[in-house]
């Protein structure tokens, strides 16, 4: 997330972050300092931000992380691996109707080791790796979206992102990918209405009529933006699906920019 002034060019290098947030018995932490272009290194192979860095073995990408969370000043440290299963998608798709926001997975079916100092925890299994990219800042074409990714008994992952605009006709994307790399679009269900959050932000979830989805943990809950994980059913199986929800109005408000930066803290 980049701070901009009003048509003002911005330099991507001088707005870079590593965001971590755990979830689990050991608590919650959060890391997402921003810094600036002094702090980013890269090469074909790497991507540093201060302290982490990005790396592709050939094989995995390596995430070596050594932050420190916010608001409690607590230390995460340590190394996530995430090897993709397959080729590496191509898929790409536009998120607007003039083109100038796209997402794009590139790797839906992954798995992800993970192995933490600090907070002293680590782990495996199933991972999902995306991209999403911009010519303008969010808040131009976008008023609201709900994104979906269900991991599927056969062990492809099928994503859904409905995307609401300012303006024009909603556009949503429904795809399912698999391990063998191939990758094939489907018919979304219709959307059903999700309890409110905490924040009282609107959302929803596409899935199949007659079969409730049913909010099992929220992870984030925010004054703009929600992260849940979902029990719902799609093509006709019970799924678990990471479900999150972005409100851009919200995240224009005056009172949520002015809490940004302690959700975010800058490092020039």
């Amino acid at each position: 997330m980049a701070r901009h002034g009003k048509g003002a060019a911005v330099n991507p290098d001088d707005h870079c972050a590593i965001n971590v947030a755990l979830y689990g018995a050991g608590g919650r932490r959060w890391t997402m300092t921003e810094r600036g272009a002094r702090w980013v290194r890269r090469t074909p192979e790497r991507f540093d931000v201060g302290p982490s860095h990005l790396r592709w073995d050939g094989r995995s990408l390596l995430i070596d992380i050594d932050e420190v969370g916010v608001p409690i000043p607590q230390r995460v440290r340590g190394t996530v691996r995430v090897t993709p299963q397959g080729a590496p998608c191509r898929f790409v798709a536009d998120l607007d109707a003039a083109g100038r926001h796209r997402w794009g997975p590139i790797a839906p079916c992954a798995r992800v080791e993970v192995d933490l100092a600090s907070p002293g925890t680590s782990w495996g299994g199933h991972a999902y790796l995306d991209s999403n990219e911009g010519d303008e800042p969010i808040e131009r074409p976008f008023a609201s979206w709900d994104w979906s990714r269900s991991l599927m008994p056969d062990g492809s992952t099928a994503v859904i992102y409905d995307v609401r605009p300012r303006a024009g006709a909603d556009r949503v994307i429904a795809r399912r990918f698999s391990p063998d790399g191939s990758d094939v679009a489907f018919e979304p269900p219709p959307r059903q209405a999700l309890p409110r959050t905490g924040w009282r932000i609107d959302r929803t979830m596409r899935t199949e009529p007659g079969e409730p989805a049913r909010v099992t943990q929220t992870l984030e809950d925010t004054p703009f933006y929600t992260r849940s994980m979902l029990d719902s059913t799609l093509f006709g199986e019970r799924v678990m699906s990471v479900h999150e929800t972005l409100s851009v109005p919200r995240l224009e408000s005056w009172p949520v920019r002015m809490m940004l930066p302690f959700r975010m803290p800058r490092r020039g």
